[in-house]
């Protein structure tokens, strides 16, 4: 039996106190050094650089330092509020409740046109040329930029209230020989990608990485032998709504119905900065021997870009008796089709849109119709954006996946106070459209509990602009999930208005006025350059303090601002001598307007005395 370690000795009998904030390299030796002087004096004498009593305390010294750095590391990642490494702020923040989207898409919608033969008598299309279906994922491009738009929607032009009117007369008789007509469908930004993985044996909770930091969405899932993965928001759930051909939707305007299904196979997604991650369960084929008695009633949800979405508040475990989170793949290869986006093409100015890259269509009866009249009217499609496709383009930053984490967690997927509905507005999954800033209030002249939810956009150049109406129905059908039953919430544009900068300044002598200049212009506009938020006021004073501490300004005489109006910028009307505030510090604003330096270049101007 070995024997118990021996006790170190210490000089007189007494231990020396250990100090535990030395943590740092220098503070470590230096305590390494006093110890070993005072308690081991006749031993260690030589504690020169290059002695060997030197490099053993600086080993130690060394290793301390480096123990400390990780155990102050590993204790920041492990808390949301001081983690900094963005994978560990995305996973904490889905501990709270907030799911990061990743790749940010635009949201938007395109007018179609076609031409088609008038029926025998002139007096309207053929219905059977008529009866043309523009199926989902029909890709469209942008003329100029190249931005490629995938369609949400499958586009009738039978509809009843589908523009129509002539467009081609007979030139002897002047009766229509052709029709043109003209249909709506929603598009969203960006386009197909595949990748082929080739799974090995079964492995529990397998994951799937793909290696793309442009994926906005994964649409499906398949496996060698045909079977489909479906994508659902914990594995526990087990309930998807598929879309299914509605086959009377000429007759009720509804083009499809939901039908929920079992899905045993299924898989999370988890995002990262720069990858995706497909999480699967660890059941295996003998659970799907076990009867489903999937029967949901109520849908609330609504569909985008997949044709199928999950209904979170459904009860799993009486759906299916097992607790394997699905059935995970093995020996097999998984086709993966996701869309892919590219931020810098993802919005575009009205009318670019103009290009059917990737045509996907349907007739109802094809062997009515004549092959070459056929083909005059696909080939006479066209689409065109009325207004522009604009959303929020940009990355969230670490700093906004935080607060959104922070925000997210106490509204536990309700919205009753003001910060519920801004958390939930901006948790809105980027497929349905993005929103830049929002912010809501009570509405003052409603008797009841009446909501205004003020919200803006960003177009290309990453400027606040008006949110399409597009933008608006989908954010009050997302808000339909959350919100209290007795409140009413009206979404309506947020009012942008635009400021310049004028300030003067004394330089000191001796100085090179240009480059004085130039700084005092870089401070300001990167001092302007974050977006202000609903009824934030500008800090007039902050900007004399900035050009006072730029080196080479003696001091800052003037301050001044101006409302930038007129194409290209604002409309907005706006009092600004009224609204500053009395000792001229401070620019306040209404609660549903936001101030923006627009054109920082010409916006921002200075001179030096």
């Amino acid at each position: 039996m070995p024997s118990r370690p021996k006790k170190f000795a210490f000089a007189g009998g007494n231990p020396n106190p250990i100090d535990y904030t030395s943590r740092e390299y220098e503070s470590i030796r230096q305590d390494l050094l006093t110890y070993a002087k005072r308690y081991y004096p006749d031993s260690l004498r030589d504690f020169s650089e290059n002695s060997f009593g030197s490099f053993l305390i600086d080993s130690i010294s060394y290793v301390g330092d480096i123990l400390s750095f990780y155990m102050d590391y590993n204790a920041n990642e492990a808390f949301l509020d001081t983690a900094s490494q963005f994978n560990n702020i995305v996973r904490l923040a889905k501990n709270s409740g907030y799911k990061y989207p990743g790749r940010a898409s635009s949201y938007g919608v395109i007018a179609m046109y076609v031409i088609v033969p008038s029926n025998n008598a002139g007096t309207g299309p053929d219905p059977d040329y008529l009866k043309l279906t523009i199926k989902r994922n029909t890709r469209v491009r942008a003329d100029g930029s190249g931005a490629s738009f995938l369609l949400l929607d499958n586009v009738r032009f039978d509809r009843a209230y589908n523009d129509s009117v002539v467009a081609r007369v007979d030139e002897t008789t002047g009766v229509p020989t052709a029709y043109a007509l003209k249909s709506y469908g929603r598009v969203i930004s960006g386009q197909f990608a595949v990748k082929n993985i080739t799974i090995g044996n079964f492995q529990k909770f397998r994951q799937v990485i793909i290696s793309d930091s442009k994926v906005s969405e994964i649409l499906t899932v398949v496996d060698s032998d045909g079977n489909r993965y479906y994508e659902v928001d914990y594995l526990s759930q087990n309930v998807v709504y598929r879309e299914v051909a509605n086959p009377n939707g000429s007759s009720d305007g509804v083009p499809s119905i939901m039908k929920p299904v079992a899905v045993p196979r299924r898989f999370v997604t988890e995002r990262r900065r720069s990858d995706t991650v497909l999480q699967f369960g660890y059941g295996s084929e003998e659970e799907l021997k076990k009867p489903s008695v999937a029967n949901p009633k109520n849908i609330l949800l609504d569909i985008f870009g997949k044709d199928y979405f999950t209904d979170v508040s459904f009860d799993p475990s009486k759906l299916m008796g097992t607790d394997k989170f699905g059935v995970g793949p093995a020996n097999t290869t998984l086709t993966v089709t996701y869309r892919q986006n590219s931020p810098g093409s993802s919005n575009i100015p009205s009318g670019r849109l103009s290009t059917i890259a990737s045509l996907n269509y349907e007739f109802d009866d094809p062997s009515k119709l004549n092959k070459t009249t056929r083909s005059e009217v696909l080939a006479s499609l066209e689409c065109y954006n009325e207004s522009p496709i604009v959303g929020d383009i940009s990355v969230l930053s670490k700093e906004e996946i935080r607060q959104h984490a922070l925000d997210m967690f106490p509204t536990q997927n309700r919205a009753v106070t003001k910060l519920d509905y801004e958390a939930i507005v901006y948790a809105m999954h980027p497929k349905f459209g993005s929103v830049r800033r929002c912010a809501i209030f009570q509405d003052p002249d409603s008797l009841k509990r009446n909501l205004n939810l003020y919200i803006l956009s960003e177009n290309r150049n990453r400027q606040l602009t008006i949110a399409s109406d597009a933008l608006k129905r989908n954010l009050k059908t997302w808000l339909m999930r959350y919100k209290m039953l007795n409140d009413t919430i009206d979404v309506l544009d947020g009012k942008i208005v635009n400021i310049g900068i004028n300030f003067t300044a004394k330089m000191l002598p001796g100085r090179d006025r240009e480059s004085v200049l130039s700084d005092c212009l870089n401070r300001i506009k990167n001092a302007t350059s974050p977006k202000y938020y609903f009824g934030e006021p500008f800090d007039i004073a902050r900007i004399y303090k900035l050009i006072n501490t730029v080196p080479g300004v003696m001091d800052c005489l003037k301050v001044e601002l101006v409302v930038k109006s007129g194409s290209p910028y604002s409309s907005t009307r706006f009092n600004l001598d009224r609204n500053i505030s009395a000792d001229g510090t401070q620019l306040n604003v209404p609660k549903n307007v936001i101030l923006e330096v627009k054109f920082a270049n010409v916006d921002v101007k200075g001179s030096l005395r």
